[in-house]
C-alpha cells in the first residue's frame, strides 16, 4: 500500500504541475494553448486562478457519475465566489465583471453537469496532447542534435585531414621553390668553375669542396622533399580510402534507402568538395614530379635519389588519381519514369530520366566529356533473361548548366527502353524461375576523364532497375524494389531474387513506415507497427528476431498478397485521407480485438478509425454503445473503399452517417475521436461549408449512408444499395449492389425498393429497402470475429432474417 501511495503522489504531483509545464512552453505551444482557450466553455481566466483546484478533481468519474458531478459544480461556483471577492479587494474592475459573468455562464450546466465534467476533462486532455507534443520534439531536437553533433565531428574531422592535405601541398611547393634555388646556386657555381681556370691548387680544392658540399645538400634536400611526398602520398591515400570506402559507400546505402522512401540526405555538394580538393592536390604532386624531373634534367650525379625513386612516385600518384577519378563518377539520381510509382522501375517504350555527376570539378571540362549511355554488356545466363537497347539522346556532355548547385552533371531526360527480340538467346542458361519483375538489369554510363596528360576511363551505373512492358505490373516491380534496396549492400546483385534473403522485422517495419513518411509526410508509430508484426507473425514477446520472408511479402496467397493489401491501403490514404492520416486523426493499423478492448473502456460514442483487413484498400471505423444490459457494446461499418470515397470525402461521411434509434429518430452515434476528442473539434476543419440539403453530397447521404434500426434484425435503408459487395460484415451474395442494382432491369425478388425514411414527412411510416438472406456461409471470409476471444460464439440461425450490410451499413 505505502508503495501505491507513492505512485499516486508522484503522479499527483505531475498533474498539479500541468498548468505550470504549460506556462513554460516555448512559444510554439504557447500560441497552441491560446488557441485552445480561444472559446467560452473553459476561460483561460478560470483556469489560470483555479489551476490547483481543477487539477485535483476526478473529473474523468465525474462525466460519468452524475452526483460527483454537481458536488464538483457547486465547489467550482464557490471558487467563483471566493476569486470575485478577492478582485473585490484587489480593486481590480475588469476581473471582477469577467468572473461574475464566468460564473453565470456555468450556471447553466446546472441541469447537466456531467457535460461541464466532460468539457473540462476534455479540456486537460488536449493540455496533455500540447506538453506530449512538446516534450516529444524536446526529445527528437536531442536526439537530432546528439546526430548532427556525431556526424559533425566526424565531418569536422574529415575537414582538418584534408586542411592538413592542402597545408603539405602547400609546404611542399615552397619545398620545391628551395630546392630550385639550392640547384640553381649550385649550378652557377659548378659552371663559373668550370670556366675559370685556376692554377692555384690550393684554391681550385677549396673550390672543390665548396661545390662537394653544395652538392651534398642538394642532395639532401632531394631525399628530402622524396621523403615528402611519400608523406603526402600517404596521407592522400588514407583520405581517399576514408572517402571511397566510407563516406561514398554511406552515400550510396543512403541513396538506396531514399529509393525506397528513407528521408536520407542525399546531397553530394560536400563530396564533391573533399573529391575535388584531394584530385587537385594529386594533381599538384604530378606537377611536383614533373619539377623534379626537369631539375634532374639539368643537374644529376652518381646516386641521385630523384632517377630512382621519381619513377615509382609517379605511379603511386596516377594509382591514386585513378582510384579517386573512377569513384567519382556517379549516378546521381536514378532512373525513374515521370508517372511511375517510384525510382527504378522503367516501362518499355516510356521516357525515364537519369542524372550522372562527376565529383571532382574542373571548370576546365565543362562541356568536354561526353557521356553515353548503354545497358549490361553480358547477361546473367538464366533461361528467358530479357536484353534491351537504350533508345533516345544517348550520348550528353558533363556541364555545370543543369545543376543548382554547379556540379558537373550529365541529365539524361528523354531515354526509352525497347527489348532486343533475340530468339533462343540463353538456350544454354540455368532453369532459374524468376518473375518479369524479378529481373533486376543495369544501366551504365561511360566517359573518358581527360586533363594535364592524364587520360582514364570512367564509368557509374545505375541501381537494379526492374523492367516492366504494362502497368499492370508496376505494384509487382515496385515490390521488388524495395526488397532488394532495403537488403542488398551489393548494387550490382542482378542475381539477387535467385537466392532471395529473408527480411529481419526490424527492418522490414521501417521499410514500410518509410512508404507512409515518404507519401503523407506521417510514418507508422510503434503501436500500428506491432498490429502488423502481429497479423505476419502471431502474438509474440519479441518480434525482433522474427524474419519476412520474400514469399510472405509478396507471392503467398496471390493475388491478395500482404503488399497487394498494404500497398492498396497506401493508395487510400494517399489518394483520399491524406490530411487526416497527417493529422493523426486514423489509428489506421490496429485489429479488431484490440479495436474492441480499446473501445470498450471508453464513453458512449467514442469511435475510431481502422484499415480493413479482408478488403483491399478500404477504411472503417468501430464505435461502443451501450446495450439494453448496459454493457459496452461494439459496432463496426463495413469499409469504404474509393468506390464511396471518390463520390464524397471520409471526413463528411463520419459528419453525416447516422442510424435510426427508436420510435426511427435518427442519430449519430460517432460522439467522440479516441481517445476523447469531441467529433466536430477533431473533424471540423475538413467540413464542407454547406450543409443539409445545400451540401454537395447530399445526393451520396441520402441514398448511400445506411440507416440501421438498433433491433436484433438489422435493416439497411436506402434508396439503393451500396457499391460495395465484399467486406468486413454480412455480404450482400443474394442481391443486386450499387449501380448493378439500378440498372437492373429484372431486379432480384429479394429486393424491395422504398423511398429513404428521410425524404418521408411527419407521421409517414418509415419506409425501407430490405434484402432477406438466410446464408449460414455468410462469415465464411470475414475477418470480422477474428482476434477477440471475448466475443461469444454463436450462429446465424439464431436470426429470423438477416439483411445485407451494405457499404456504411452496420454489423455488430
Amino acid at each position: 500500500m505505502w508503495f501505491n501511495g507513492v505512485e499516486v503522489f508522484k503522479s499527483h504531483k505531475v498533474r498539479m504541475a500541468q498548468w505550470d509545464r504549460l506556462r513554460q512552453l516555448p512559444v510554439v505551444y504557447t500560441q497552441q494553448l491560446h488557441e485552445l482557450y480561444d472559446r467560452d466553455a473553459l476561460p483561460m481566466d478560470v483556469r489560470h486562478y483555479l489551476s490547483a483546484w481543477i487539477e485535483k478533481q476526478e473529473w474523468q468519474r465525474a462525466a460519468r457519475d452524475h452526483d460527483l458531478a454537481v458536488v464538483l459544480l457547486q465547489v467550482l461556483l464557490e471558487n467563483l465566489d471566493i476569486q470575485h471577492s478577492r478582485f473585490v479587494q484587489e480593486e481590480s474592475f475588469l476581473m471582477q465583471h469577467n468572473i461574475r459573468r464566468y460564473k453565470q455562464n456555468f450556471q447553466r450546466y446546472l441541469e447537466d453537469p456531467c457535460a461541464l465534467a466532460s468539457t473540462i476533462l476534455w479540456f486537460l486532455e488536449k493540455e496533455k496532447e500540447i506538453l506530449q507534443t512538446a516534450d516529444l520534439a524536446e526529445q527528437v531536437q536531442s536526439l537530432h542534435v546528439e546526430q548532427e553533433a556525431m556526424e559533425t565531428s566526424s565531418q569536422q574531422d574529415l575537414e582538418r585531414k584534408m586542411a592538413g592535405l592542402r597545408n603539405e601541398v602547400q609546404c611542399m611547393e615552397h619545398t620545391m621553390i628551395c630546392l630550385e634555388e639550392q640547384q640553381d646556386e649550385f649550378d652557377f657555381k659548378y659552371q663559373t668553375h668550370k670556366m675559370e681556370a685556376v692554377a692555384d691548387e690550393a684554391v681550385k680544392k677549396t673550390q672543390i669542396r665548396v661545390l662537394q658540399s653544395l652538392v651534398n645538400r642538394l642532395n639532401d634536400c632531394r631525399k628530402s622533399t622524396l621523403s615528402d611526398l611519400n608523406k603526402l602520398l600517404d596521407r592522400t591515400r588514407d583520405l581517399i580510402d576514408i572517402l571511397v570506402n566510407k563516406e561514398l559507400v554511406e552515400w550510396q546505402r543512403r541513396q538506396q534507402k531514399s529509393c525506397i522512401g528513407a528521408p536520407d540526405d542525399v546531397c553530394l555538394d560536400q563530396l564533391e568538395k573533399w573529391f575535388t580538393c584531394v584530385a587537385v592536390c594529386l594533381f599538384q604532386v604530378r606537377e611536383f614530379l614533373s619539377k623534379l624531373e626537369e631539375l634532374v634534367e639539368k643537374v644529376s650525379y652518381d646516386n641521385d635519389p630523384v632517377k630512382s625513386q621519381r619513377p615509382s612516385l609517379q605511379r603511386r600518384t596516377d594509382a591514386l588519381l585513378n582510384d579517386l577519378l573512377k569513384s567519382s563518377f556517379v549516378v546521381e539520381t536514378q532512373p525513374s519514369m515521370p508517372q511511375g510509382k517510384g525510382p527504378l522501375v522503367l516501362r518499355t517504350n516510356v521516357q525515364f530520366s537519369v542524372k550522372t555527376r562527376l565529383l571532382v570539378k574542373f571548370p576546365e571540362l565543362n562541356h568536354s566529356m561526353k557521356v553515353n549511355v548503354s545497358m549490361e554488356r553480358e547477361a546473367p545466363q538464366i533461361k528467358g533473361y530479357r536484353r534491351f537497347n537504350v533508345l533516345g539522346t544517348k550520348t550528353k556532355a558533363l556541364n555545370m548548366a543543369e545543376s543548382q548547385s554547379g556540379g558537373m552533371v550529365a541529365d539524361f531526360r528523354h531515354l526509352t527502353l525497347k527489348e532486343q527480340k533475340c530468339g533462343g538467346s540463353n538456350k544454354g542458361g540455368s532453369d532459374i524461375p524468376l518473375t518479369v519483375t524479378e529481373e533486376l538489369h543495369i544501366i551504365y554510363f561511360d566517359t573518358v576523364f581527360e586533363l594535364k596528360g592524364l587520360s582514364v576511363q570512367l564509368q557509374a551505373s545505375s541501381l537494379p532497375v526492374v523492367i516492366i512492358s504494362n502497368s499492370s505490373q508496376q505494384q509487382s516491380a515496385w515490390a521488388s524494389i524495395l526488397w532488394f534496396n532495403m537488403l542488398s549492400l551489393d548494387t550490382k546483385d542482378v542475381m539477387f531474387f535467385a537466392n532471395c534473403p529473408a527480411a529481419t522485422w526490424p527492418q522490414f517495419g521501417e521499410m514500410l513506415s518509410w512508404q507512409f513518411l515518404s507519401a503523407t509526410k506521417r510514418g507508422l508509430n510503434a503501436d500500428q507497427l506491432q498490429m502488423i508484426a502481429h497479423r505476419l507473425f502471431g502474438k509474440q514477446k519479441n518480434y525482433d528476431t522474427c524474419k519476412v520472408a520474400w514469399s510472405k511479402f509478396s507471392k503467398e496467397n496471390s493475388p491478395d498478397t500482404f503488399w497487394v493489401w498494404f500497398d492498396g491501403i497506401l493508395v487510400m490514404v494517399k489518394t483520399f485521407l491524406e490530411d487526416l492520416w497527417r493529422d493523426g486523426l486514423i489509428m489506421g493499423f490496429v485489429s479488431k480485438g484490440k479495436e474492441k478492448s480499446l473501445l470498450k473502456k471508453k464513453q458512449r460514442g467514442t469511435f475510431l478509425l481502422r484499415f480493413s483487413e479482408s478488403v483491399i484498400g478500404g477504411i472503417t471505423f468501430s464505435w461502443v454503445d451501450i446495450d439494453d444490459f448496459g454493457q459496452p457494446d461494439v459496432k463496426t461499418v463495413q469499409p469504404f473503399t474509393k468506390v464511396d470515397l471518390t463520390q464524397i470525402p471520409f471526413h463528411e461521411i463520419i459528419r453525416n452517417f447516422q442510424i435510426l434509434e427508436a420510435e426511427n429518430i435518427p442519430e449519430n452515434p460517432l460522439l467522440y475521436l479516441y481517445p476523447n476528442t469531441p467529433k466536430d473539434e477533431a473533424f471540423r476543419k475538413y467540413y464542407s461549408e454547406k450543409t443539409g440539403d445545400d451540401s454537395p453530397y447530399i445526393k451520396y447521404i441520402k441514398t448511400k449512408l445506411v440507416f440501421v434500426s438498433k433491433e436484433n434484425t438489422l435493416e439497411a435503408r436506402s434508396l439503393v444499395s451500396s457499391d460495395m459487395a465484399q467486406g468486413e460484415g454480412l455480404e450482400p451474395v443474394n442481391g443486386l449492389c450499387g449501380e448493378a442494382a439500378e440498372q437492373s432491369e429484372n431486379p432480384s425478388p429479394l429486393e424491395t425498393y422504398h423511398p429513404d425514411p428521410l425524404l418521408t414527412g411527419p407521421g409517414e411510416p418509415p419506409q425501407e429497402l430490405l434484402m432477406y438472406l438466410n446464408n449460414p456461409n455468410l462469415f465464411t471470409d470475414s475477418d470480422m470475429f477474428e482476434d477477440d476471444p471475448e466475443l461469444p460464439d454463436f450462429s446465424l440461425q439464431e436470426f429470423g432474417f438477416l439483411p445485407p450490410q451494405t457499404c456504411g451499413s452496420m454489423y455488430q
